[in-house]
């Protein structure tokens, strides 16, 4: 089911998720489903979109569904950055589908979680990878890429 995705403002996304735990697995598949929806619903209605953290839809647990070669669920996630290195880019955000900020990030990480089978996985992560999974990484602590802009003239509307 293609959720209702929380929009810039709404108080809930910046709440810092609580981790998920091995017995709440089987609730949270469906879930994942939903977060999947969502991503094709963004992909049809605005044109992109790879991946989304479980906040955004109003659920506040450490799980992160990403789309790319085939689908990803990423729960319980941690970061290690590797070397210093930094880029910066313009960031799309589902929670505000019509505005670009200018940010900066590691261009390499290393994502250490548990998949869908409770597995746990580890998985390199360089440039747009990487900055994908430290943008959904934030919102499971309440981080949108609106804090983390470069200056106040990062910003730009798209058309």
């Amino acid at each position: 089911m293609e959720r209702e995705i929380l929009l810039l403002g709404d108080p809930r996304l910046y709440e810092i998720s609580e981790e998920v735990k091995k017995e709440e697995l089987e609730l949270l598949k469906p879930v994942f489903t939903d977060m999947f929806d969502c991503i094709k619903g963004i992909r049809r209605n605005y044109g992109f979109g790879r991946a989304i953290a479980a906040p955004q839809i109003g659920v506040k647990k450490r799980l992160i569904c990403i789309l790319t070669d085939r689908p990803y669920v990423i729960i319980n996630p941690s970061l290690e950055f590797i070397g210093n290195e930094m880029m910066e880019l313009m960031d799309d955000c589902m929670s505000f589908p019509n505005l670009l900020v200018r940010v900066r990030r590691y261009r390499h990480c290393i994502l250490h979680y548990r998949d869908e089978s409770w597995q746990e996985q580890t998985m390199p992560m360089n440039d747009d990878m990487a900055e994908l999974i430290q943008h959904e990484y934030d919102h499971l602590d309440g981080i949108l890429a609106t804090m983390r802009a470069i200056d106040n003239k990062a910003f730009v509307m798209k058309r």
